[in-house]
């Protein structure tokens, strides 16, 4: 049985730096390793979706492991993350390419219409950029308000897109005011625009109805003002709308933004 080949794996902002980090530990230099680079890394958009580089060095057969390698060192053993079934970019550092960007399908509206074109071909880039795998779909969507012009819905599907929601999902509602500048500059209009990620804001929804549903309730049997959670700007007005036909309790948004919330107050 052949010799195991000692593997360092190093992650850092950028693959040079990686890669000089792991012949710093290693007391090597470059023509005694071979290199391969498991993420080349995303600076991402507007600091949304970024990634660290991450590479292996394997060091060449018949090369010696440096002295202060021989005694085992936790710190120097091969961190075992990358998948197994991850393709090699490249085995040395002069034929490294930029890897190619994932495909981001679309799927055709029901009409040749210039904002829902214009819409998925934004969101698209964007999350090009983010280098994040997904389908899209566009539509229009009715708004609650009969005053209140229709919505350009973008769905995105795909698998593990957690990242594109964020905590209280300020990730997805800043892609989406991103995305809803940019179209509005090229169709030279506002549009109202709103991107879901694998089903979220109708989940988000139906809770945030039943919340207000089941407080209002508890302002009316305690008598005293229900204080909700900080919400973003739509989150706050999905309450609103919710207890509008309430006639025992009013709602209002105080405080100021980003923790501003919905109190709801019951009627004397």
């Amino acid at each position: 049985m052949g010799q195991e080949k000692t593997t360092l794996e190093i992650i850092a902002p950028t693959v040079d730096e990686a890669i000089a980090r792991g012949l710093g530990q290693l007391g090597l230099s470059p023509d005694t390793v071979d290199v391969e680079v498991l993420d080349q890394g995303s600076r991402g958009l507007f600091g949304l979706g970024s990634r660290q580089a991450r590479v292996r060095l394997t060091i060449r057969a018949g090369m010696a492991t440096p002295e202060r390698e021989k005694t085992p060192n936790p710190m120097s053993r091969v961190v075992k993350t990358a998948q197994e079934n991850r393709a090699v970019v490249s085995p040395t550092i002069e034929e490294n390419r930029t890897p190619v960007r994932p495909k981001v399908e679309e799927s055709q509206p029901e009409e040749n219409d210039p904002t829902l074109r214009m819409a998925a071909e934004v969101v698209r880039d964007l999350l090009e950029k983010m280098r994040v795998k997904a389908t899209l779909a566009v539509k229009y969507v009715d708004s609650e308000d009969p005053n209140e012009p229709q919505s350009v819905l973008v769905d995105i599907q795909g698998d593990d897109l957690s990242i594109l929601i964020g905590r209280r999902s300020e990730t997805l509602n800043a892609l989406q005011y991103i995305a809803s500048l940019i179209v509005g500059k090229q169709v030279g209009h506002w549009v109202s625009l709103m991107i879901d990620v694998q089903g979220y804001r109708t989940r988000r929804e139906r809770q945030l109805r039943q919340l207000a549903r089941r407080m209002a309730d508890q302002a009316v049997h305690t008598g005293r003002r229900q204080v909700l959670e900080p919400m973003p700007a739509n989150e706050r007005r999905l309450i609103h709308i919710e207890l509008r036909d309430y006639t025992e309790v009013s709602t209002e948004s105080i405080g100021e933004e980003p923790n501003r919330k919905v109190t709801i107050n019951p009627k004397k």
